[in-house]
């Protein structure tokens, strides 16, 4: 998405500060064409260091990044990279970006023939149909444009012809007579299949994407008529189901030495900050801007090698969001999250929700959600019949960066949410499960968060909470036991918009349930913060199971606020100490603890 008309006005005004927009570069959120953010000075974090890499690798190349993560840009930057016909552009194009300095023996050596899937759409019926037509577009205009390099006719030959197979074989045959080299870069190649497996069922993508399917000849016609291939896309599933057809890619998505090559380092992130504020457009601490940020869109690590030794990475799309805000309004988003990504998970859940694909995807989910980690293995690809094996849907997880590489334990990796946007995902699916069962009363809820957070009065929200798990849990247990509590406590204390809620934060030596940090950047007017510690105990426990378990509770609260990092996170507020235990699905107990 382009920045909105809206923003382009306010291209031409002068900001809060009083400074012209005009005198800096103006961030490109949603702009993914590089020429564009070249000519019109639009900030750009150089990623060209990575194009040796890639030539180094492999001349047929595949990855697989989340969406929003810079793909299509970075495609972009290829694309002008390598293009014949912008040879001449080369040193105004990419000027004091890294690879002016060292360009690659294959700078501005191919015709290159880009495809952008995501722009074919349609029903199964209609994809073979609309996808001849983009690529017969496609082809009229890689004709058009290297006209100059073929016989007179070339061009007009191509266009004349109906059918986009005999386009390209006229295409690919006058390049090697002439001895011309081909690149294809392919952007989200897996986006129609993946809407007609969401969407029609495995059947017809089975038929599209096997024997003599439409998708599985278009890979075909790709092998062996180009000299280097990249494809980028969501998911291996696609990949996979053709592999047959197109079996000749090296696969960098795991590599360790591209493992920051898409997203932002919190270097980039740093830097990007420190030119707003040299230019006067940013009036913030950047430790403070940073502290904002890392919650919510950093975390995240594609390869086993490198996480321990690499910094993770942030969602470059979401950190735009937030500078793009605080730069024009100075201030941040309310809105943590992005409103632009809400389709992006969407299309995860209906894939998650899938009658025919049963499996335990619910339990995986849950699992995830109410601890936080899970382990396993990530699969380079997998069939689309694979997705009803939890260990696939793991992986599926991974590839939408639902997922990410926390650590590694034996032989298995150690697979965490990232980032509290993507724990939101979680707990707003939780939630939706939870509403099925008992509905929610948000206007009450959301009083008894402003009580708690605004005057200290946390009992409205603890029993509101605690009333709902009865209420819940008495109808249908989702996951028994201690697990199901702190999913449903995640879930709901997501809804409170005062607090970062850290599910275990180490305090002094030990594991709290939960902390709720006061967000005092957006809500200053907090004067309230809580470790919370549940307690559950099973239907049959005794009361002296009971009693020896709340002593046990009140010790290790009062251990956790003595440690000295409580009083930096708490920042000034209030702390509150609050025990709750549930034996079964019923509350026995619930007390503020004084401190020492």
């Amino acid at each position: 998405m382009e920045i909105s008309k809206e923003d382009a006005n306010f291209v031409c005004l002068f900001n809060q500060y009083g400074v012209s927009m005009n005198t800096y570069k103006l961030l490109p959120y949603g702009i993914s064409d590089f020429r564009r953010i070249r000519e019109e000075n639009y900030y750009y974090v150089d990623k060209s260091t990575y194009i040796q890499r890639m030539e180094d690798a492999a001349s047929f190349l595949f990855l697989i990044r989340p969406r929003r993560f810079g793909k299509s840009l970075y495609l972009s930057m290829l694309r002008y990279y390598y293009d014949i016909n912008e040879k001449e552009n080369f040193e105004e194009l990419f000027k004091g970006l890294w690879v002016a300095d060292h360009p690659t023996q294959w700078q501005g050596k191919f015709q290159v023939l880009h495809l952008d899937f995501s722009q074919v759409g349609g029903n199964a019926d209609a994809l073979p149909s609309n996808f001849n037509a983009y690529f017969g577009v496609r082809l009229d205009d890689f004709a058009e444009r290297y006209a100059a390099y073929y016989p007179d006719d070339f061009a007009e030959r191509v266009k004349g012809t109906q059918d986009a197979n005999t386009k390209f074989a006229l295409i690919t045959a006058a390049a090697s007579a002439h001895h011309h080299k081909l690149y294809l870069i392919v952007d989200e190649y897996d986006n129609f299949t993946n809407t007609v497996l969401n969407e029609e069922g495995e059947a017809i993508y089975h038929a599209m994407t096997h024997a003599s399917g439409f998708y599985r000849d278009v890979f075909k016609k790709f092998k062996g008529n180009f000299d280097r291939i990249l494809m980028l896309g969501v998911s291996p599933v696609t990949l996979d189901d053709v592999t047959s057809g197109y079996n000749i890619s090296t696969s960098i998505t795991m590599d360790a030495r591209f493992n920051q090559m898409l997203g932002f380092s919190e270097t980039d992130v740093r830097e990007m900050i420190r030119y707003y504020q040299s230019a006067g457009a940013l009036k913030a601490d950047e430790e403070q801007l940073i502290a904002e940020m890392k919650p919510w869109y950093d975390g995240y690590c594609f390869s086993e090698r490198a996480v321990y030794t690499d910094p993770k990475m942030f969602n470059c799309d979401m950190v735009t969001y937030y500078l793009n805000h605080y730069i024009q309004h100075g201030y941040a988003p309310k809105e943590m999250v992005d409103r632009n990504t809400c389709t992006d998970y969407m299309k995860l859940n209906k894939l998650v929700k899938l009658d025919r694909l049963d499996g335990d995807r619910k339990g995986v989910l849950l699992e995830v959600a109410e601890k936080g980690t899970i382990t396993g293995i990530v699969a380079n690809s997998f069939p689309a019949a694979r997705l009803t094996d939890p260990e696939m849907f793991k992986s599926l997880l991974f590839y939408y960066g639902m997922l990410t590489l926390t650590g590694m334990r034996g032989s298995k990796m150690i697979l965490g949410i990232p980032n509290n946007n993507v724990r939101k995902q979680y707990y707003e699916y939780l939630l939706h499960e939870y509403r099925n069962i008992h509905a929610i009363d948000f206007t009450r809820l959301s009083d008894a968060y402003d009580n708690a957070a605004l005057d200290g009065k946390w009992r409205p929200m603890m029993d509101y909470i605690l009333q709902s798990y009865h209420d819940t849990t008495s109808v249908r247990s989702l996951i028994e036991g201690e697990r199901n509590l702190q999913g449903f406590m995640n879930a709901y204390l997501s809804l409170n918009p005062y607090y970062l809620t850290a599910p275990e934060v180490e305090l002094n030596h030990g594991y709290c349930d939960f902390f709720l940090m006061p967000d005092l950047v957006r809500w200053p007017m907090v004067k309230h913060s809580y470790i919370l510690e549940l307690k559950y105990l099973p239907v049959t426990a005794s009361d002296e199971k009971a009693e020896t378990q709340r002593a046990e509770a009140t010790a290790q609260i009062k251990n956790y606020a003595s440690g000295k990092k409580v009083q930096t996170l708490i920042q000034g507020t209030t702390l509150h100490l609050i025990v709750a235990q549930i034996k079964g699905y019923d509350l026995i107990g619930l007390e503020e603890v004084e401190g020492d």
